[in-house]
């Protein structure tokens, strides 16, 4: 206890020493924050602290990307409806399939513009303008590729598709099996069906082959739920690969031509063409 009294004793003595041989004192509290200004945090400081890998920013993103894809899909369905039950209207799109090939350059250019050109996508408003103009282009062909099958048939292979894209959407949200990690295989695939589909493109104009076209269509019914179940793991964001929350338009734009997709090609298997 003495030595800690004499060593306080010591050290105050040198610090008065020191003040008396002309050593400056520490500054106050009030001149060491003298003309500054409030603290500031830069971008990366930000970003690092509010990071896309958050949890309310892809519960956020996960409900703006299906919000827009049940818009998409209420559209598409009624432009089916619209379509099919309405006889004046079927007739009309059937004698001009000029508005189908229109539609279809339509369709082309905006998913090559949403698919390949990140800036269109991501500045608002135009990206939501590009994504309508390519949901009515596609709900057009659509819907008139529909209006040739029996109505029965088309709205079983709408229920079907309802059914199986549930299905695919919950397993996708529930499984801990990692459908990113196989792009290889998807790549694959998608390989096969585009050979196949020159293939068919050749041989079909000539002689009709019924059951080389079903197993086309089961194919890609295949491939395009495989797909599905794909981009919404991307969408969750907790696999080997996800998708930023700046892309939801893609985010969108993909499972959206997933269903449109499946749809066809379970139409193609399942449906029934008017006599």
């Amino acid at each position: 206890m003495t030595q800690g009294k004499l060593s306080l004793a010591n050290k105050s003595s040198d610090s008065s020493s020191g003040q008396a041989l002309g050593t400056p004192s520490p500054p106050s509290y009030e001149e060491a924050t003298a003309g500054t200004s409030a603290p500031c945090y830069n971008d990366a400081e930000m970003l690092t602290e509010f990071t896309w890998d958050d949890r309310n920013i892809r519960r956020v993103f996960i409900r703006k990307v299906y919000a827009i894809l049940m818009i998409q899909l209420l559209v598409t369905l009624a432009i089916v409806a619209l379509f099919t039950f309405c006889d004046p209207v079927k007739d009309y799109i059937q004698t001009n399939p000029g508005w189908y090939w229109a539609s279809y350059a339509v369709f082309f250019v905006t998913y090559l513009t949403l698919s390949c050109c990140s800036t269109p996508r991501r500045q608002f408003p135009w990206n939501l303008i590009l994504l309508a103009i390519f949901t009515l282009s596609l709900s057009y062909m659509t819907g008139m590729l529909s209006s040739f099958y029996n109505t029965k048939s088309v709205v079983m292979c709408l229920g079907i598709t309802a059914a199986v894209c549930l299905l695919v959407t919950v397993f996708s949200f529930q499984t801990k099996f990692d459908v990113t990690s196989y792009q290889g295989v998807l790549f694959v695939f998608c390989m096969v069906m585009f050979l196949s589909g020159l293939v068919l493109a050749f041989v079909l104009p000539f002689q009709y082959v019924p059951w080389l076209d079903g197993i086309f269509a089961a194919l890609g019914a295949i491939l395009f739920t495989m797909f599905l179940a794909f981009d919404t793991q991307l969408l969750m964001g907790n696999k080997r690969y996800t998708m930023s929350p700046e892309e939801y338009v893609f985010a969108t734009l993909n499972i959206y031509l997933d269903i449109i997709y499946i749809f066809s090609f379970f139409l193609q298997i399942f449906g029934t063409k008017r006599e």
